[in-house]
């Protein structure tokens, strides 16, 4: 699996298998609604102080961006670890700077 560097997509190993995030508008959106904020300077704040109930919902609004509706659903029933998690948001919001 590639990622699409134009469109800001990053490839990321989730439960032993590649998985595609996308920071897309929708998926910003979802943040917002799920952290309780609004506007990209609240949610920017926020997200420097994330719950594990929160990185997870994070993780599954950039899966779902990138088209991975279905794992994301999955979320709270596949072994992803604290690390794996952490580092695929990481990597997903940097892939949406250098795309």
């Amino acid at each position: 699996m590639s990622a699409n560097g134009v469109r800001g997509e990053a490839v990321v190993r989730l439960a032993g298998a590649e998985r595609r995030l996308c920071l897309t508008l929708g998926a910003l959106a979802e943040m917002e609604t799920v952290l309780g904020v609004s506007g990209i300077g609240a949610l920017a704040e926020r997200l420097r102080g994330l719950s594990a109930r929160d990185l997870m919902a994070v993780l599954a609004a950039l899966l779902r961006g990138g088209g991975e509706a279905a794992f994301a659903g999955e979320l709270d029933r596949v072994a992803v670890t604290p690390r794996e998690a952490a580092e695929a948001v990481a990597a997903g919001f940097a892939a949406s700077l250098d795309g």
